[in-house]
Parts: C-alpha cells; structure tokens; sequence
C-alpha cells in the first residue's frame, strides 16, 4: 500500500517504512510525530483510489529522524565573456528526515 501525498508543494510517494528527506519543516523537533492530510492518490493493493482533489479521512502519519539535514552542495558559476566578470556560489539545501510510520486510507 502506497500514497501520493503533498507536502511543502512538492508530491511523494509514501509507503510506509520508507524514508523521505522534504524541504524543510520550521516547527520539527527530533522523535515527533507529522501528520500529513494533502493526500492525492492511494494504492490499496491494485485498487486506487484518486483525489479530487484530496481524498477525505486519509492521511500520512511520519516520525522526524532529523530535523535538519544539508543537501549536497550545488555551485552557481556566472560568466561574461571577455569582460573579466566571474562569480562563484554555492548552496546547500535544508532538509527535514521523515519515517514514514503509517498510511491510514
């Protein structure tokens, strides 16, 4: 059993004991439980059901693992030519590590 659940505008697939690493999450503390209610699509053993948009009294329930977690770093290199303009960025993004405990459909 899966679901197709939204979370911080972005769309995952949630099977449950998976792990998920979402934009993120201001308020997360290590150990607490989310509850995630934006869910899209579930998939009951060949029977799916669809949204419309969300489905009513379903829902994903994760544990956070880590709060804050750094993505890899992406460098930003800008350039013009013959102009003698170069600069160098790097970021790194913050994620939030979910476990996914449940899926209730």
């Amino acid at each position: 059993m899966y679901a197709i659940v939204e979370i911080n505008g972005q769309q995952f697939k949630a099977e449950e004991g998976k792990k998920l690493f979402v934009h993120h999450i201001q308020n997360a503390e290590l150990n607490q439980a989310v509850e995630f209610e934006k869910v899209l699509l579930v998939d009951n053993n060949g029977n799916v059901t669809v949204g419309a948009p969300t489905i009513e009294g379903a829902k994903v329930v994760c544990e956070v693992v880590s709060p804050l977690v750094k993505g890899d770093k992406v460098l930003v290199f800008h350039k013009k030519r013959r102009k003698g303009y170069r600069k160098l960025n790097g970021h790194r993004q913050q994620f939030t590590e979910l476990t996914i405990k449940q899926v209730i459909a």
